[in-house]
């Protein structure tokens, strides 16, 4: 069997690999000559732990190629995957469904024999109706099914995510379809994978429905993490209390500065816009967008009382800009918000991140990048830890304290254990927790003082 995948980003390129790792002949299609060339050098344009070495594998075995040539990557191939972007469209929100139905005009003009044309790209309910509808008008007398399979892929553990899925989810209406599809994921039929084969609509709106949720309890933590600073409970207590219920569930309840990256922002905006097309507002959902937005403003706030409410002159230390760890990824990431909010408020801010400098700095101009996590709190009036890079959370505290102007630390990830900045001597103010002050003591944000044995 051999299959395209029209798209070389993060989706399509992990998918790629991954389908060629399974056996399948893949080719990888996309318009940017560049990216080609570098994808057949063996270059990565994105940072995904195991990415290089299982594009490297499969493309020396000769199951993994890489063109701009639409043609003919599609012609005679089994199946044809839609993997574009579908970024938030400006002014109202949609998903912008351009290059998708690009990609389907594309595909239309160059099958040959029986294809299944599958939307992997995020896509709204009724897009795969509207592709089917391109392609018959394109090409009258093509043999063709249209089938929906969403991608349920967390960066920086994407490739395991492909490999051993919660599920595959899978909207197609032929037998043939189907078959194609069951063929295509057979691998996962061996570690029995559940594979769920729905409508087209319902295969489309399960993608959103399931970014909004988790979306959902990240923001339902957050609002509790306030409520605990308040009374002085610990958020981590809370949060395992109600985990462990099987109902509810462990998982997406880290309490934090607002999720980011490129899915759950656009995913929820999209779904609270095509609900209320169909006169169905979704209102938790809008509620958790709104939430979420003013959420990380409120991070910059919190930084700028710590350093003491004016940060003027003073220099702020960041740990992280990526939206989290073991990726590059800087969309809809806190720090775009937190970072030029403290700009605005004065502060000269110097921050490090392991990966993703790189595409931060293009995004966040005015920010002083340095090489290491020291560098960048060195001289600092305060420190913020804005993404949970392992190498933060065993940072040498009685240096850090050493080499900061003010030993005052805020952890907007909750990286640290209370009694251990106590003993550091630090300042600390993390999320859904009391604060740590200077004298050991901890207190709730409405003023509340609490004898840190008590609390650790």
């Amino acid at each position: 069997m051999r299959i395209a995948v029209i798209g070389t980003g993060y989706v399509g390129l992990v998918s790629g690999a991954c389908f060629s790792e399974f056996g399948t002949e893949t080719t990888c299609v996309d318009l940017d000559q560049t990216k080609i060339e570098r994808l057949k050098k063996g270059e990565i344009p994105i940072y995904e732990p195991g990415l290089e070495d299982l594009v490297a594998k499969n493309a020396k075995a000769g199951r993994l190629n890489f063109t701009t040539e639409i043609a003919s990557a599609v012609a005679g191939a089994s199946a044809v995957f839609i993997a574009v972007g579908t970024p938030s469209r400006r002014g109202d929100g949609h998903a912008d469904l351009s290059y998708v139905y690009a990609a389907a005009k594309d595909i239309a003009r160059n099958l040959t024999g029986y294809t299944v044309i599958v939307t992997k790209s995020t896509v709204p309910v009724g897009t795969a109706r509207e592709i089917e509808r391109i392609v018959r008008a394109e090409r009258p007398d093509a043999d063709f099914d249209v089938c929906s399979n969403p991608e349920f892929l967390r960066e920086g553990a994407a490739i395991t995510d492909f490999m051993r899925p919660d599920r595959v989810v899978i909207g197609c209406e032929s037998d043939r379809a189907r078959e194609v599809m069951r063929q295509l994921y057979r691998p996962l039929y061996l570690i029995e994978t559940p594979i769920v084969f729905t409508t087209l609509e319902a295969s489309e709106l399960i993608k959103y429905a399931a970014n909004a949720f988790l979306a959902t309890k990240i923001t339902f933590i957050n609002e509790i993490a306030d409520l605990c600073e308040k009374v002085g409970a610990d958020v981590h207590d809370v949060a395992r209390g109600i985990g462990l219920d099987g109902r509810i569930g462990r998982k997406f309840l880290h309490a934090g500065p607002g999720y980011g990256g490129s899915c759950f922002p656009k995913d929820t905006i999209a779904l609270v816009r095509t609900a209320e097309e169909h006169n169905s507002p979704v209102r938790i959902v809008a509620a958790v967008v709104e939430i979420n937005d003013k959420r990380k403003r409120q991070m910059a706030e919190r930084i700028i009382d710590a350093g003491g409410g004016d940060l003027t002159g003073k220099t702020v230390g960041i740990l992280g800009v990526t939206f989290k760890p073991n990726t590059d990824d800087m969309r809809d990431a806190p720090s775009l918000d937190i970072i030029p909010a403290l700009l605005k408020a004065g502060a000269r801010v110097k921050a490090y991140d392991p990966v993703g400098m790189h595409e931060a700095e293009k995004l966040l101009p005015g920010v002083e990048w340095v090489e290491d996590a020291y560098k960048a709190v060195e001289n600092a009036d305060v420190a913020a830890i804005l993404t949970e890079w392992n190498e933060f959370r065993a940072l040498q505290l009685p240096r850090v304290a050493e080499i900061m102007n003010r030993p005052v630390l805020v952890d907007l990830r909750n990286v640290y254990n209370l009694a251990d900045m106590a003993q550091a001597g630090f300042e600390y103010h993390s999320i859904g927790r009391p604060a740590v002050l200077p004298d050991a003591r901890l207190a709730t944000s409405d003023g509340k003082i609490v004898e840190l044995k008590a609390r650790a």
